[in-house]
């Protein structure tokens, strides 16, 4: 099946925001685990719930819980700063209980496992890591929310794998498809890929709010496509990530990934792909906030939506600011181009609208995302920036003040 390239880019874009959804009715779906789909179950600000018992849990209770547990997916929202703390602080109580603790992540592609290897083995600076890893090409989100896991890792030696399709594969499965890959781009794509589940159409459709209007003009063959892409994304990393444990793992060990919740939520997404390598217990956990971005109170969430849910504090803006703009290389020029502007990000705010490619910030030229990235993520709050940015062959320039909305 062939994805469309602008298809496949709202489909990340998607996950990436996915656990922010919840206006959008996605925590209260009765899909998933069947003796738990009709159970809602009470959110605890910084208490882990048992969704089968409704058990409040310490992380050390809960890594207790987890003994016989070998695959571990814990969700997160990529800019929630509490996300991963409760991350790190499940990968803590795993390794006080004794147990061999792998670490996957979708935040590298398996090409990158070298840099992730030294890591572990020859403790780089932080900086070094960083530049080594290329982590502002690969990922983008600002280092100093996942800085806590790795550290943690680094500290007990518990290794690290990369999980995630490298970019020109994933190129190559949008532009032409995977039945027409070649052998080397097969290679890394899992032996299986299962793109028949309804549920799970289901709650990837739930993702878009009911007025969008992306959403409304959508046929059938795009969202096949989408979905098709999502399971292809899920199953790719499901598999690494079993690959990892049975190669690296001892019997007792567990592989805890790290993972956006839009992958994780329902036990449909990633969880369901790696059943079809792995026949042990998997198990799934993820952070909820407690309150909505507009403020108003959560108190439950389906039981189905993972075996775990651990309430976190809501957050009326991201830690480290964003311009909130989906960009990719541009095709015909130098510089960015822009997918998507939602309309109340920084940068949309600004004036800046999709279809525009950015060429410049604070006078130094966009090379590459890495690039964008990297300078991003020397901005706090209140700072200011230059962006220059071609629209339709002329060439503009605006100054924009790094403000949170409320």
């Amino acid at each position: 099946m062939k994805f469309p390239s602008r298809v496949a880019a709202m489909c990340i874009l998607l996950l990436a925001t996915a656990s922010l959804a919840t206006a959008q009715g996605v925590l209260d779906l009765d899909v998933g685990a069947p003796d738990r789909r009709d159970k809602t179950i009470a959110l605890l600000l910084d208490g882990i719930v048992d969704t089968s018992d409704g058990a409040v849990l310490t992380p050390d209770e809960a890594a207790e819980r987890l003994r016989s547990v070998r695959l571990l997916f814990v969700g997160e929202s990529h800019a929630s700063i509490d996300s991963h703390r409760a991350q790190t602080l499940i990968i803590e109580a795993l390794l006080r209980s004794g147990r061999q603790v792998l670490v996957g992540l979708e935040m590298f592609p398996v090409t990158e496992q070298t840099s992730l290897d030294l890591w572990i083995d020859e403790s780089p600076t932080e900086d070094e890591f960083v530049i080594s890893s290329r982590w502002y090409e690969h990922w983008g989100y600002n280092w100093a929310y996942y800085r806590e896991i790795f550290l943690s890792a680094q500290r007990a030696g518990a290794r690290m794998f990369a999980l995630n399709a490298p970019r020109h594969v994933v190129s190559a499965v949008r532009q032409k498809g995977i039945d027409n890959l070649s052998e080397e781009e097969a290679a890394y794509m899992p032996p299986r890929v299962d793109t028949d589940d309804a549920e799970h159409l289901r709650l990837f459709k739930s993702y878009f709010s009911d007025d969008d209007a992306m959403h409304a003009a959508m046929t059938d063959d795009q969202w096949r496509s989408m979905f098709a892409a999502q399971c292809t994304w899920d199953a790719t990393m499901g598999y690494n990530a079993v690959r990892a444990l049975q190669e690296h793992g001892d019997d007792d060990a567990i592989m805890v990934v790290i993972i956006g919740s839009g992958h994780v939520s329902y036990g449909l997404g990633i969880e369901r792909q790696a059943r079809n390598f792995f026949d042990g217990p998997t198990a799934t956990m993820i952070p909820v906030q407690v309150t909505d971005s507009d403020g108003l109170r959560i108190d439950t969430v389906r039981a189905s939506y993972a075996n775990y849910v651990w309430g976190i504090p809501g957050e009326d803006a991201t830690l480290y600011p964003s311009l909130g703009l989906s960009t990719r290389a541009s095709t015909e020029a130098e510089g960015l181009s822009v997918l998507f502007a939602p309309d109340d990000s920084p940068g949309a705010r600004a004036g800046i609208k999709a279809g525009d490619r950015l060429l410049s910030m604070d006078g130094q030229e966009l090379a590459d995302k890495e690039v964008f990235n990297r300078l991003m993520a020397t901005k706090r709050w209140g700072d200011s920036l230059e962006l220059t940015f071609d629209r339709g062959g002329e060439t503009r320039t605006v100054s924009i003040a790094l403000r949170r909305s409320r």
